[in-house]
């Protein structure tokens, strides 16, 4: 068998989707409303602190990704005494991490205020507003496991629903707040013990669907080993991650100003609310693949790779399309013309190296099921350190538009020159093979999408929300109509079974027994 379960991947797709596009409707609204409720320095100082809290997922150490992976295994072969001691171990570390994360806060709230270019009158509101914002990160650290438990179990659903019921009650809360002429430590509160009360909800919701005993002989030495083995690699793509995307701000505070923060968020942050679309569609795809290499089905975890990219590109070419085409008009629209002329730059240089990266989201969740991304690991981290060092030496020429090329730079060198590759090689498939099956008609449908926009703009720019929205109205409606062909003629997940065989011999590697795959890692 090499059916995916269209079913299941089409539930957690669409509640993924949902719950993103609602969440990114709030944030839309949300971030110019809180932009100029609080000014240019206040809220440059919000996202600086973000930043520096979105380091803590370092500590996490790579066990939720190792949390999904092996309750996907666990579950596929009914392993319910491992996957006691999974939960109850992940439960140990994460406690431990959180204490340990409560302590680094306070000690960095000594010390904001010198790191950071931060006027004298915001120094206090940086300190406790770092210090909430770090002690709710570690209290969720254990919370978080049951994240993992429930996307182990592909009941991404979950999770999602949770997440719109939080998006409504923190912008219902915080338009109150605002009303009420309440600060920034208000709306921070609020932004942080919100998920906190979910997790708690979700973690209840788990215990029903799948209860597992609690207690500290479930506390396993060898289970923590197993563990990481599999998150120590995990743990150096994160670092990567984090040196990717979370450094570019910190990097422009403490060279430029806060208030410069301001005007690369927005580009950076358009393009991350496209990556967060994508990335909600490719998560669904490591649990497939862990139970195909799991039960030894390796036609079906081609099938995994090629048809996963494939819709992650129907996903990401037409955001692209629109993006470079009415990005000055989506900028002008959300936040003011003012932000326009630099946010766009941001935004057209992310955006390209993005597009490469989207469309192969699946690519990594696949490397993640099967255990084999310690090559990827060690890549991604010199594309980490390039992108460090080059966003500050450019920066200090060409500003926050310098700091954007030394992100750019890297990523789409190792997303050209090493990730198709690699994970060809992985699976015993030709390069040719992955190009033609993934992306030519994700690419022939975008075509249409462009000149239309290209048409409508040459009729008129959008200048309003009204404008605006009948542009993407009408270009939606042509991209929607060659997606429902898609979808009508079944060619959205088939994959031609002649495609699927490859490098045969090679790809045997990937079939190993349960004992081997817990310490065999890729060399």
């Amino acid at each position: 068998m090499t059916k995916i379960n269209k079913r299941q991947l089409v539930t957690n797709v669409g509640s993924s989707w949902f719950s993103l596009g609602f969440d990114v409707l709030v944030g839309l609204f949300l971030s110019p409303f809180l932009l100029h409720w609080l000014g240019d320095t206040a809220f440059g100082i919000w996202v600086l602190i973000f930043s520096i809290t979105g380091y803590y997922g370092l500590f996490d150490l790579g066990i939720r990704s190792s949390v999904v992976r092996y309750v996907s295994k666990f579950t596929a072969t009914d392993d319910i005494e491992d996957l006691a001691k999974l939960i109850n171990t992940s439960l140990f570390t994460y406690s431990c991490i959180g204490v340990f994360s409560l302590l680094v806060t306070v000690f960095l709230s000594f010390y904001v205020d010198h790191i950071f270019k931060i006027p004298p009158e915001f120094h206090t509101t940086a300190r406790w507003l770092l210090l909430m914002v770090g002690a709710s990160v570690g209290i969720g650290f254990p919370l978080g496991v049951v994240g993992g438990y429930l996307d182990g179990l592909q009941r991404f659903y979950i999770n999602n629903w949770a997440n719109i019921a939080g998006d409504i009650a923190r912008l219902v809360l915080i338009i109150l707040a605002v009303r009420h002429g309440r600060g920034l430590l208000t709306i921070a509160a609020i932004t942080v013990i919100l998920p906190l009360v979910l997790y708690a909800i979700r973690g209840i919701i788990a215990y029903r669907i799948l209860p597992v005993p609690f207690g500290l002989k479930y506390v396993d030495r060898a289970t923590f080993r197993t563990m990481a083995n599999y998150s120590g690699v995990t743990l150096i793509i994160m670092i990567a991650t984090q040196l990717k995307f979370k450094t570019d701000n910190l990097v422009i505070g403490t060279m430029i100003s806060a208030a410069a923060v301001t005007y690369f968020s927005i580009g950076a942050r358009i393009v991350s609310y496209a990556q967060q679309m994508v990335m909600a569609l490719a998560q669904n795809f490591l649990p497939l693949a862990s139970q195909s290499e799991a039960t030894g089905n390796t036609n079906r975890l081609r099938k995994v790779f090629l048809a996963g990219n494939r819709v992650c590109a129907f996903t990401a070419f037409p955001i692209t399309v629109t993006l470079l085409i009415l990005g000055k008009s989506v900028i002008e629209v959300w936040v003011g013309k003012r932000y326009v002329a630099t946010s766009y730059s941001v935004l057209v240089i992310l955006i390209i190296p993005a597009t490469l990266m989207w469309a192969q989201a699946a690519s990594g969740r696949v490397l993640f099921g099967i255990s084999k991304h310690r090559t990827w690991a060690f890549v991604t981290l010199g594309e980490g350190i390039a992108n460090l060092v080059l966003s500050i030496i450019l920066v200090r020429f060409y500003g926050i538009v310098g700091d954007a090329w030394g992100t750019a730079i890297p990523l789409t060198c190792s997303m050209l020159f090493f990730m198709p590759q690699h994970l060809c090689k992985k699976l015993g498939l030709h390069l040719r093979t992955f190009v033609r099956e993934s992306y030519t008609l994700p690419f022939l449908l975008s075509l249409p999408l462009a000149a239309v926009l290209l048409l409508m703009r040459r009729w008129f720019v959008p200048h309003n929300y009204r404008q605006l929205g009948i542009q993407l109205v009408i270009g939606g409606a042509v991209y929607g109509l060659g997606m429902l062909w898609v979808v009508m003629s079944n060619r959205a997940l088939r994959v031609d079974d002649s495609s699927l065989q490859g490098r045969s011999v090679q790809a045997q590697k990937l079939v190993v027994s349960p004992s081997e795959e817990i310490y065999q890692q890729d060399v």
